[in-house]
C-alpha cells in the first residue's frame, strides 16, 4: 500500500524539501540568537568550532550551493574563483559579528528560497563539474549539512550557557 507521501507531486516534493531545510536553518539560527559576540566567537569544547564560525560557514555555503553551483552565478572574490580552504569559512575576522552573519544568512536563505521556488527539482546544476547533480540533490545535501552543523551548534550552545532544545 502506498503512503500519501510516496505520491508527492513535484511541487509538493519541492515544498516539503524546502520546509525541511527551513526547519534546520531555523534551529541553527535559534542556537546563536541572544548570544553575545564574545561567546559566539568562543570554542568552548575540544573542537575549534564556534557558534559564529558555524553560522558564517553555513551562510557562505548557502550562497554557494544555490546561487553559484546550482544557478551558475559568479560571486567575485568568492569560491570557486578563490579556492580558499573550506576550513577558512569557519575562521573569524575582527569585523565578524552575530548581527552581521545572521543578516547575511537571512539574505542568502531568502535568495535560495526564490531560486528553489522558480526551479524544477530535476534541473541540473550550472557550475561546470557539478552537472551530474540537480536541485533535488542540492536540497537534500544542504538539509544534511545544515542539520549536522545545527547539532554542533546545539552542543556548543549548551556548553556556553546550558541552553538546550530546538
Amino acid at each position: 500500500m502506498n503512503s500519501p507521501k510516496a505520491d508527492l507531486a513535484p511541487a509538493a516534493e519541492r515544498d516539503a524539501l524546502a520546509e525541511f531545510l527551513d526547519k534546520q536553518r531555523d534551529i541553527l539560527v535559534r542556537k546563536i540568537e541572544g548570544v553575545a559576540d564574545d561567546d559566539a566567537r568562543s570554542a568552548p569544547t575540544d573542537s575549534s568550532l564556534s557558534l559564529l564560525g558555524i553560522v558564517k560557514h553555513c551562510a557562505l555555503w548557502e550562497r554557494r550551493w544555490f546561487q553559484v553551483i546550482f544557478a551558475g552565478r559568479s560571486i567575485p572574490g568568492d569560491w570557486p574563483e578563490t579556492r580558499s580552504r573550506i576550513r577558512a569559512d569557519f575562521e573569524l575576522d575582527r569585523d565578524d559579528s552575530v548581527l552581521k552573519w545572521l543578516s547575511f544568512y537571512a539574505d542568502q536563505a531568502a535568495e535560495s528560497r526564490r531560486i528553489v521556488a522558480e526551479s524544477d527539482l530535476g534541473a541540473r546544476c550550472a557550475l561546470p563539474g557539478y552537472e551530474d547533480r540537480n536541485l533535488r540533490w542540492v536540497l537534500l545535501h544542504h538539509i544534511e549539512e545544515v542539520a549536522r552543523h545545527a547539532g554542533h551548534a546545539d552542543i556548543i550552545r549548551e556548553t556556553i550557557d546550558g541552553s538546550t532544545g530546538e
